[in-house]
């Protein structure tokens, strides 16, 4: 079968096309046909070979999927062969293996894709809305009613994060960099889009919530943002922290006087059975077609290399996939 190894730390072009041995499952396990691969900027960040996670090289990365099941081993009752089925990075904790036309897991790890959702769509739902739903639910403790600000919106994290909240009965207001970010953004629920690109844009923010500023900031780029969340918050408001590229100088009397709860996530730390609920929500509001995961752009399995600098890329609109 066809795989992308990456073959040394570095960029993108330490990624090259091999040919490997066709998975055979053992016992407890199931072989996947790939039909799509979700590219996670934590997936680019390993490349480096400076992340957290630093593999054996070579090494297949990606840890998101969607497929059919072709072959099950001893003792799989389910997932039966025929079956479309997702794999998420946040519930095996794994970083690495999809990159390939088929792939061996444990079947405790492929979960089923609802009959709203295409297996492009699943394959966008692993790491990006497992990371929303953390943010929002078990950090942000969101409340209906209230006003949650998405700082980098037009991402596949920023995109699950408008749809989740909305859901969650708050209303949104989401940033974005491009005038196609900003109209996707308001076409997923979002009352206000701004351009943060704009001098004075959280003007608007602070206009929209009568001067008040939003109870729930989910921040996709701390280094360069957490010093203006903290003015803009509402008092004994929350902000979490969802990326950062970088350090960054605050005023930390600011969140004194404003009594205010700066929290940090990272799904790796996320107990499994933590996961295992967030996607169990995530799956059960797509079932009926409530959430519709966007896609940015898709690519070929020989095209991994810009794939994975696309999705690093400013201008993000959506979840970028690798398609075997």
């Amino acid at each position: 079968m066809r795989a992308v190894e990456a073959r040394a730390f570095g960029g993108p072009e330490n990624l090259a096309m091999a040919d490997r041995p066709d998975p055979v499952p053992g016992p407890g396990e199931i072989v996947i046909d790939v039909a799509a691969v979700g590219v996670n900027p934590a997936d680019t960040y390993m490349l480096t070979g400076t992340y957290v996670f630093r593999p054996d090289l070579p090494y297949v990365p990606c840890g998101d999927c969607a497929g059919v099941v072709s072959a099950t081993g001893p003792g799989v009752e389910a997932p039966a062969p025929g079956a479309r089925v997702f794999v998420s990075a946040a519930l095996t904790g794994r970083l690495s293996g999809c990159l390939a036309e088929r792939i061996v897991v444990a079947a405790g790890d492929a979960l089923p894709v609802p009959d709203a959702l295409g297996l492009e769509e699943a394959a966008c739902l692993g790491v990006p809305y497992v990371t929303a739903h953390l943010a929002l639910h078990d950090k942000g403790n969101i409340r209906a009613g209230e006003t949650v600000f998405v700082h980098g919106a037009s991402g596949a994290v920023g995109l699950a994060a408008v749809q989740l909240a909305r859901a969650a009965g708050a209303r949104v207001i989401g940033s974005a960099g491009t005038a196609e970010g900003l109209a996707r953004v308001r076409r997923e629920g979002a009352a206000l889009a701004v351009d943060h690109g704009a001098p004075g844009y959280l003007d608007a923010v602070r206009a929209a919530t009568a001067g008040t500023g939003p109870a729930l900031i989910v921040e996709m780029l701390a280094d360069v943002n957490l010093a203006a969340d903290l003015d803009l918050v509402a008092a004994s408001g929350r902000i979490v922290i969802v990326g950062c590229r970088g350090s960054v100088t605050i005023q930390p009397r600011v969140a004194m006087l404003k009594d205010i709860d700066i929290r940090g996530l990272a799904i790796w730390n996320a107990r499994r059975d933590v996961v295992h609920a967030a996607l169990s929500s995530i799956v059960e509001q797509a079932a009926p077609g409530g959430l519709r995961p966007v896609i940015g752009d898709r690519f070929g399995l020989h095209e991994a290399a810009e794939a994975f600098r696309a999705t690093v890329r400013p201008g993000a609109r959506g979840k970028i996939l690798i398609c075997p």
